[in-house]
């Protein structure tokens, strides 16, 4: 299995307008405790040069990956251009993942799953 593959995958799947956790992300590649390879793969570029690491954020909403980008607020920036709130909280900007969360289906998961297989990674 090649996770990052995997990741790349499932995270330009992420719609626009949308955020996603990297538990999500990590469940979706069938590796549900790996959250924080998922952080490792967008931050080294492992998981595809396009990957849309801006709509990663963590489990509660939060921008805790927003070091990583060029500046301290682009992912705040790119997440606001696709219409998506971003709000100042003391742990840091956070997105509210009821509103703008990526509500991935079984049926998701499962065509991933079918998808990785076809392509044996």
């Amino acid at each position: 299995m090649n996770f990052y593959k995997r990741v790349e995958l499932v995270c330009n799947r992420i719609p626009y307008g949308r955020a996603a956790s990297y538990g999500q992300i990590a469940l979706l590649c069938g590796k549900p405790k790996n959250a924080r390879q998922v952080g490792y793969a967008l931050n080294r570029g492992l998981a595809g040069k396009y990957a849309p690491a801006h709509r990663v954020v963590n489990g509660r909403g939060i921008l805790s990956g927003a070091s990583s980008f060029e500046t301290y607020d682009l992912q705040k920036r790119l997440l606001e251009q696709e219409g998506v709130t971003v709000q100042q909280i003391p742990d840091g900007w956070q997105v509210d993942l009821k509103r703008y969360g990526w509500k991935n289906t079984m049926e998701d998961a499962l065509g991933f799953l079918e998808e990785f297989e076809r392509l044996g990674i």
